[in-house]
């Protein structure tokens, strides 16, 4: 029996051992849902000669273990949202987990229960704030998009929808051609066979280099705008009646006018699709008038929590009522009326200073502090 053993940087991406893997062992858990599956990418993978495999997850209860699959679990969560599209709230802040993780490790070592509970209070307030600071900022971005955002990407689309439909309606109208193409005027001239229409389109481009656009001739009521991309090395024929079509000029004849055609037939599927994220729009925004103005789920949580916290903290006099003081002078009196100097760094020092100076004759004539130092 062959054992493999790696931590998930050395036996992660890359490493190929998958042929004749049969079972994979978990012994801890990584920070990241992407190490976890690195881990099972050696096992599950293309070209495992065995059929059915097994991973285990070894965890002790009442451990760290709980806390790191919550962690990954967490985070997790956070990356579906973000990459998922269903919502209209399209950004997510985590929480910081090297501002409280160490904390939460501290507690878990602490043996004073007042203390660890405070500790278990102080990470849970933090990630409540910045949850609650998340809704706020969300609400905002909320109130933007429904007075803004969705109402003049909603006009942009209706607008568009409704050129689609006379462009539509358009080349429904005209006379359907049997032999050749339609009409198609450039430079002047008009031409009704493929072949002679693609060359009189090639020859329009050798004249123009023009990156801002010239006007050629015009097809199926259509202006036909030919530009040249400097940057992409190519031209650029767009048409134009109450919406712009763009069409990628090649180096074939027929074939330009043939791209040309399909972009014109291409109008219906432009309008279907349209009208669709018209739909969409239309949906999130009511989803977001929904959301709109909800108070923070929490929030009754987040106060209970602080209350407690707030009783903690006198309770283990962590609010700084102890008096401390290093100026010379600072007296604490007891209840007898005896004066008792507190104790201090600086004191000290002055006293050293003191005992050094009563050695010294009072006679003894003052010495520079050179002197002194010698």
């Amino acid at each position: 029996m062959r054992i493999l053993i790696g931590s998930t940087s050395k036996c992660g991406a890359g490493t190929n051992v998958q042929d004749k893997l049969i079972a994979l062992h978990h012994l801890d858990c990584p920070w990241r849902p992407s190490d976890l599956e690195q881990r099972e990418g050696r096992i599950i993978r293309q070209g495992n000669e065995n059929k059915d495999v097994h991973v285990f997850r070894y965890m002790t209860e009442s451990t760290f273990d709980s806390y790191l699959y919550q962690t990954i679990e967490n985070k997790q969560r956070f990356i579906s949202q973000i990459m998922s599209s269903k919502s209209p709230v399209r950004s997510c802040d985590d929480v910081d987990e090297a501002t409280l993780s160490y904390a939460e490790v501290k507690a878990l070592c602490a043996g004073n229960p007042l203390i660890k509970e405070k500790m278990d209070l102080d990470v849970a307030v933090t990630k409540l704030k910045v949850s609650k600071a998340n809704h706020v900022s969300q609400q905002y971005t909320l109130e933007d998009s429904v007075r803004k955002t969705f109402p003049e990407s909603i006009a942009r689309t209706e607008q568009r929808i409704a050129g689609f439909e006379k462009d539509l309606a358009h080349l429904k109208s005209l006379p359907e051609v049997k032999e050749g193409i339609a009409p198609m005027t450039v430079m002047g001239k008009t031409f009704t066979e493929r072949e002679d229409a693609g060359k009189a389109v090639l020859m329009a481009c050798r004249q123009i280099h023009d990156t801002e656009g010239v006007d050629i001739g015009e097809y199926k009521g259509f202006k036909m705008n030919l530009s040249y991309d400097a940057f992409m090395n190519e031209f650029h024929l767009n048409l134009q009646r109450e919406m712009t079509y763009t069409v990628v000029l090649g180096t074939s004849e027929t074939g330009n006018i043939t791209r040309i055609d399909n972009a014109l037939e291409g109008i219906g599927k432009k309008l279907e699709d349209s009208k669709n994220h018209l739909e969409e729009l239309h949906t999130q925004m009511a989803v977001a008038k929904e959301e709109l103005g909800r108070p923070f789920p929490q929030e009754q949580e987040l106060s209970e929590k602080l209350e407690r916290l707030n009783e903690l903290n006198a309770i283990l006099n962590i609010d700084g009522n102890e008096i401390s003081s290093d100026r010379e002078g600072d007296d604490i009196s007891d209840d007898e009326g005896e004066t008792e100097k507190k104790p201090s760094i600086l004191g000290k020092i002055k006293d050293i200073k003191v005992e050094q100076g009563e050695k010294k004759s009072p006679d003894a004539p003052s010495k520079n502090r050179n002197e002194e130092l010698e």
